[in-house]
C-alpha cells in the first residue's frame, strides 16, 4: 500500500491514523473519476446515524471542502479521501480496499474502531 500524505483539522490528536486506501481501492477510485471526467472530485467517507447497529459508512464522490476536514492523497495525488471532522474518530486507521471476485465486488471498510457489524455487514457499532 502507498502511504498517504495528510492533512488532519487542528483539532486532531497526533496519535490518529487516517484512513487507508488500499492500492486496489485507490486505482478503482481513480478509474471511477476519470469515468466522470472531473479532477475537482474527491471521495468523502463519512459515517452517518442508521443500518441494523446504529451507524453506517457513507462513500461518495464530493466537490466540497468542509471546515475541519481530514484529507489524504493517494495514486500520486490523484485521489484524494476527505472524512468530516465528525467522522474522523469512527475512521481513524480503517482501511478501504476494493474487491473484485465471483462472490462479491465492491469497496470494503475493516475498521478497527467497530465493536461489531450487524448480519448484513451495512452497519456498526
Amino acid at each position: 500500500m502507498t502511504a498517504p500524505q495528510t492533512t488532519a483539522p487542528e483539532t486532531a490528536p497526533e496519535s490518529a491514523v487516517g484512513v487507508v486506501l488500499s492500492d486496489p481501492a485507490a486505482e478503482k477510485v481513480k478509474a471511477l473519476l476519470a469515468q466522470e471526467g472531473r479532477d475537482d472530485l474527491a471521495l468523502r467517507v463519512a459515517v452517518q446515524p442508521g443500518g441494523c447497529s446504529g451507524l453506517r459508512y457513507q462513500l461518495f464522490f464530493d466537490e466540497r471542502s468542509l471546515d475541519g476536514d481530514a484529507v489524504q492523497s493517494y495514486a500520486d495525488g490523484s485521489v484524494r479521501v476527505v472524512v468530516d471532522r465528525m467522522s474522523v474518530p469512527y475512521l481513524a486507521g480503517a482501511t478501504i480496499d476494493f474487491v473484485d471476485t465471483i462472490e462479491k465486488q465492491g469497496f470494503t471498510i475493516d475498521n478497527p474502531n467497530a465493536g461489531g457489524s450487524c448480519a448484513c455487514g451495512e452497519s456498526f457499532h
